[in-house]
């Protein structure tokens, strides 16, 4: 089996391949100190809880956009599992190429993420032609990447993410409140709790919305926007801008860049 490890700036997703079916997906914190023990430990642990062991996989795939934490993690599964991983750097074979200057700069989960979406919902059955994506992926930082229908990777927009913008106000305003970042009953908030929560729910649909329509304003083509990430899901119930929620969409992109990949070494 495949083991999938997409290590992020909050938190490290981690999925376990059986050909082309997930068989379980977890969540680890990203510790940016962790060493190689540490690793190993935590993930030894969250396989166990889908009665999985390090004897159960066969290669793994990696993609982290936090340089601290990579070698460790590298190091964990050469030494406890027995797997010299595949990173996603450059030099990977993607089957998309990069229109971003330079190419390098480009975060390995967008990339990832924007290969796993064309596959997915570029060209469906009942399409005549082939359609552009949108990616907008919920993390940290809320990002965008357009992939063209060709494909190839255009670009994005990075912007703060839900969490990051909380997290400033309450920072930098001394009397307003913490408050979980859930929808409010209406945009009209009638206590100061309520108006936080729509300015940070609403205001970020709003943000979604905004940015969505301006990048399809300079694009020649139609487009599909996937949504990913903690945020997605819910601001695909409040706006119809977001066409389909992938959780799952990094892990997939993943077992795709490998298997292109292992196949090229044949």
């Amino acid at each position: 089996m495949l083991l999938a490890i997409d290590v992020g700036n909050s938190n490290t997703s981690v999925g376990v391949f059986d050909g082309e079916s997930l068989k379980c997906e977890l969540r680890l914190s990203t510790r940016r100190n962790a060493t190689r023990d540490e690793i190993a430990m935590s993930l030894e642990r969250a396989l166990a809880l889908s009665g999985l062991s390090f004897d159960d996989l066969g290669a793994a795939v990696l993609a982290c956009v936090v340089p601290p934490v990579l070698g460790p993690w590298r190091h964990a599964l050469s030494h406890y599992a027995n797997l010299e991983a595949m990173v996603i750097e450059p030099g990977i074979r993607t089957g998309m190429p990069i229109r971003y200057d330079p190419p390098q700069d480009v975060g390995a989960d967008r990339i990832v993420a924007a290969v796993a979406a064309h596959h997915r919902y570029g060209k469906q059955a009942k399409d005549a032609d082939n359609f552009g994506i949108i990616v907008v992926d919920f993390g940290t930082a809320t990002t965008f990447d357009v992939v063209s229908p060709r494909p190839e990777y255009l670009g994005g927009i990075i912007a703060p993410g839900i969490g990051i913008s909380a997290d400033a106000l309450f920072a930098r305003a001394a009397k307003l409140p913490r408050v979980d970042i859930t929808r409010p009953d209406q945009v009209i908030g009638r206590n100061t709790m309520a108006a936080i929560q729509s300015g940070l729910v609403f205001g970020y649909v709003s943000l979604v919305e905004g940015l969505l329509s301006r990048i399809r304003n300079e694009l020649d083509w139609p487009s599909r926007v996937v949504g990913t990430g903690g945020f997605a899901a819910a601001v695909a119930r409040d706006s119809d801008c977001i066409e389909y929620v992938d959780d799952a969409l990094v892990l997939d992109g993943l077992r795709l860049i490998f298997e292109r990949n292992s196949r090229r070494k044949k």
